[in-house]
């Protein structure tokens, strides 16, 4: 099976030497994500087109979807590959191909090429369409409105049979526009924005300012967990918790009620600006939008940013509420985002909305800054890999089986958008099987049978450990987890 791998177009436009070294990104990071078929994959491809050719077309939908998830790829095409023929060749490999799916139908010949020929493309056309009209059952030709679009490329000496196009994620590949630390509460805009710049090519490590405990920090880390698994995993990125409680509370003993949403904020990325020096981030990531909320003012963010020493980078900066949420809906995150309580709902309730410097800082002399120095000391740096590894989740006892068991029932915990490619090992397993995506799975397990054991799968094993181990830390002990990857 061919996959034909299109270039983000602004990826197109660089210097020679700048795409050179885009595309020799974009493709190590396609290897990395299509490891687990290594044996029967090849990727090739220099300047402006990437192949991946499979072996066998049965993990074809699957590997379609992990490309569709890359940045830098803009189209992904499934096709067939020709050494390029005479015209009469090409018009028989398109009737191979389309002679019965034309009848009674509209159609229409697209062809593009590129390289040195004795002809152009609009020949192919016209040679390809007369022939298909007059040897297949076919309606007619429409080049508006087609039933049917005929696509080929011919690329130097290859003919290629496209036979669908598929939409990729953009943007650049990831690692070649430096890091960033991204500040992520959990909620709609954070996970938006922390995606966003992905998207742009960023190595995006995370930084969660914990103020709400320990179902807040699991909430969090799932989630950074969730975007890395699935936009940016062939990367190491860690995750930073800084507890942030007693920083909170220092303010809303000393400071004043309409400053401190911004001396917060302020606090926030100080500590963050410490921290993406330890991490190796260039710049800083948050969500705020211009006038989301009234504390996000133009005045209010310039004071806010002031005690950075880094770039602040706002991807939403200029987005609407309602297309955040749509965003998130796209991505995956939407669900357990909803319920997250951002943490600027916590702070104040009469926020100013044109913050004075002088002001801030008179208020900020009140506050003891040893507290920032203590959070800031206390701070866990995690290769995320390794964040359901936190003492006291009893992860040690969490028993974990290539194959489930007789009596077992197993739950499958991905995204729905996930659900659809399982391994050979899940499918024929021959255990009941339920599907309860990770964001609900807390609140549904309490009302299962308690006396079936349960085995959480999810494709790389890690989502299934976090919560394997959440379970047990709220006293389930009918729990365990299903990697069918230990058998290989």
């Amino acid at each position: 099976m061919l996959f034909l791998v299109k270039l983000f177009p602004e990826i197109t436009i660089k210097s020679r030497s700048v795409r050179r070294r885009l595309v020799r990104l974009l493709r190590r990071n396609i290897k990395a994500v299509l490891q687990p078929w290594a044996e029967q994959l090849r990727v090739s491809g220099e300047w402006d087109l990437i192949e991946v050719e499979l072996e066998s077309a049965t993990a074809g939908p699957e590997v379609l979807e992990k490309l569709r998830l890359i940045p830098g790829i803009s189209v992904i095409l499934e096709a067939r590959k020709y050494p390029l023929p005479d015209f009469d060749g090409i018009l028989a490999i398109a009737l191979e191909h389309y002679g019965e799916a034309l009848a009674g139908k509209t159609f229409a010949v697209r062809c593009k090429r590129s390289g040195r020929h004795a002809f152009r493309s609009v020949d192919v056309e016209a040679f390809v369409g007369t022939g298909l009209r007059r040897d297949t059952a076919a309606a007619g030709v429409d080049l508006g409105n087609p039933e049917v679009l005929v696509s080929l490329e011919i690329r130097h000496e290859k003919l290629y049979l496209v036979l669908g196009r598929h939409t990729g994620l953009g943007g650049f590949p990831l690692g070649g526009q430096g890091a960033v630390l991204s500040l992520i509460s959990g909620g709609f805009d954070s996970a938006v924005s922390s995606y966003l710049v992905m998207r742009r090519g960023l190595q995006t490590h995370y930084c969660f300012f914990n103020l709400g405990g320990d179902t807040h920090r699991f909430a969090v880390r799932e989630l950074a967990l969730y975007l890395w698994l699935k936009y940016h995993s062939p990367h190491r990125v860690k995750f930073v918790t800084v507890p942030f409680a007693d920083v909170v509370r220092e303010i809303l003993e000393k400071v004043d009620n309409p400053q401190m949403g911004v001396v917060l904020k302020r606090m926030m990325l100080r500590a963050a600006d410490r921290i993406a020096a330890e991490v190796g981030a260039e710049a800083l990531v948050t969500g705020e939008s211009v006038a989301q909320v009234s504390s996000q003012t133009l005045t209010n963010l310039a004071v806010i940013d002031s005690v950075a020493g880094r770039l602040v980078i706002r991807p939403l900066a200029t987005t609407d509420k309602q297309r955040i949420i749509d965003l998130a809906r796209e991505i995956g995150t939407e669900e357990f985002s909803r319920h997250i309580p951002e943490y600027c709902a916590v702070i104040s309730d009469k926020p100013t909305t044109r913050a004075r410097l002088e002001r801030v800082e008179r208020e900020e002399a009140k506050f003891d800054q040893a507290v920032l120095e203590a959070a800031v000391a206390n701070a866990s740096i995690q290769v995320i890999t390794e964040i359901f590894v936190d003492e006291g989740e009893g992860t040690e006892e969490i028993t974990i089986l290539e194959r489930p068991e007789p009596g077992d029932t197993v739950i499958d915990i991905r995204h729905e958008s996930e659900q659809g490619f399982a391994p050979e090992t899940l499918k024929s397993a021959g255990a009941p099987l339920l599907h309860i995506p990770f964001y609900r799975l807390a609140g549904e397990f309490p009302r299962l049978e308690a006396d079936s054991r349960y085995l959480l799968y999810c494709e790389r094993g890690m989502i299934s450990r976090l919560h394997a181990a959440h379970l047990r830390d709220a006293g389930h002990r009918n729990i365990a987890v299903l990697d069918p990857r230990l058998s290989t």
